[in-house]
């Protein structure tokens, strides 16, 4: 294979509008998609839509479920989600797993075929969890399929416990990726500093990515850059680059959270006029970012191969301040091309009374910069809040997957036949 070729046209002022143009026509050529009902901005423009969540649909964002239990599969609750509610994906993380699986017996079946051929917990948690990954897949799959690969994605998150090991990460990445066998899969790997290199290499081996965790903006071009290597490590390896999706996981209201805490310690008016105002300032900054990757020559080369975009998408939106709006992180951030996943709860607050902008970004850019200076001049150590926070959530996620661990250790012992036999525990 040789490598991408330098662009011979100028390129345009969006990348990702190019894309979203080959992804609007009727080709049918490979990889390239089908038209998707209600994707086009220009329908924002001159449709009365009463739906928030319509609008936000046909202002190009990609609404996916930060959600998923076998509880919500068997009960079809999933499937009405993605005809009623515009639902076109599913995030998952090791405490969705652990409330779904932990409060429910629609795993006890499962749980008990698993220790009747003396399934040890590190692969019981692998084949419960990939369980209803796969299944959401199937769910999904005619997402999948009319969008020719954009949506219709299911992840799944590698152990929490190796998030500072890169061999282990890849590791888990290639057993998950081969054990739910679904091309609308995307694995889960934190960005953490020794991650990093993990999401290049498992994209260069064809694995789709969701690069999760992300609250630095200095971390996010980490993250674009290991994106643009992984890409043409796919393509000189003779991967259709076509086939590889990636998405960026940016986190928005944990960092209120911690600046707002900040603030209040703080006590001036200054501080208190910016509680609210991180959160939504960071992503605005990280599609600036976001922005000149996708017009960079390093990238319009990959897309004469074929490549797509590693879409942003915004997580942690549902607010945890009850003095906000409650969805006003969902309606906040929107413009064609990216990916809003939150829990159905926000979901549902969004559909009810949300209000949809024509452009939440752009022209917000330099009053997002502005909150950011603002925030350094009354003191808050911006590099250190994104790296507590960073620090805090692999924490939680860790701390969240040793609990279930040990509860599905006792579900093991409590169903394995009565042979004196110990249930092996989990590898870290």
């Amino acid at each position: 294979m040789t490598d991408p070729p330098a662009p011979t046209s100028s390129p345009p002022a969006n990348g990702y509008q190019g894309f979203r143009q080959g992804f609007l026509t009727t080709d049918t050529e490979p990889c390239t998609a089908q038209r998707r009902e209600g994707a086009t901005p220009e329908m924002a423009e001159h449709s009365v839509i009463t739906d928030p969540l319509d609008a936000l649909t046909a202002a190009g964002v990609s609404i996916w479920l930060d959600d998923l239990s076998r509880d919500r599969l068997t009960s079809g609750s999933l499937a009405t989600l993605v005809r009623d509610r515009h639902v076109v994906g599913v995030t998952t993380n090791p405490t969705i797993f652990a409330a779904a699986i932990t409060g429910s017996n629609a795993y006890t079946t499962q749980i008990r075929d698993l220790a009747a051929r003396g399934a040890g917990v590190t692969e019981a948690l692998r084949e419960l969890t990939a369980t209803d990954v796969r299944d959401a897949c199937d769910v999904l799959r005619p997402v999948y399929d009319a969008t020719d690969g954009v949506d219709g994605r299911v992840s799944i998150e590698v152990d929490p416990r190796v998030a500072d090991d890169t061999e282990a990460t890849i590791a888990q990445a290639r057993v998950l990726w081969r054990l739910v066998d679904r091309p609308n899969l995307y694995i889960k790997i934190p960005a953490t500093k020794r991650s990093i290199p993990a999401i290049t290499a498992c994209l260069a081996e064809g694995i789709s990515v969701n690069v999760t965790l992300i609250f630095s903006l200095a971390r996010y071009d980490e993250v674009l850059d290991a994106f643009l290597d992984g890409l043409l490590a796919a393509h000189r390896a003779g991967h259709e680059v076509c086939r590889i999706g990636s998405v960026a996981s940016f986190f928005v209201s944990r960092v209120d959270t911690e600046i707002d805490r900040r603030l209040d310690e703080i006590d001036s008016a200054e501080a208190a006029s910016l509680r609210g105002a991180a959160g939504i300032a960071n992503p605005r900054i990280a599609y600036a970012h976001y922005e000149r990757m996708i017009s960079s020559p390093r990238w319009l080369a990959l897309v004469a191969f074929g490549g797509r975009p590693q879409r942003p998408l915004w997580a942690s939106t549902s607010v945890k301040d009850l003095a906000y709006p409650t969805p006003v992180t969902s309606w906040a951030l929107s413009l064609p091309g990216w990916v809003n996943t939150m829990p159905e709860g926000t979901l549902r607050a969004v559909a009810d009374h949300g209000v949809i902008p024509a452009d939440s970004i752009r022209a917000y850019y330099p009053g997002a910069q502005r909150v950011l200076v603002r925030l350094a001049t009354v003191g808050i150590d911006y590099q250190d809040v994104v790296q507590t926070l960073e620090d805090q959530a692999v924490t939680a996620f860790t701390a969240s997957w040793d609990r279930l661990s040990q509860q599905v250790g006792a579900a093991l012992h409590d169903a394995a036949p009565t042979t004196g036999r110990t249930v092996p525990h989990a590898q870290g």
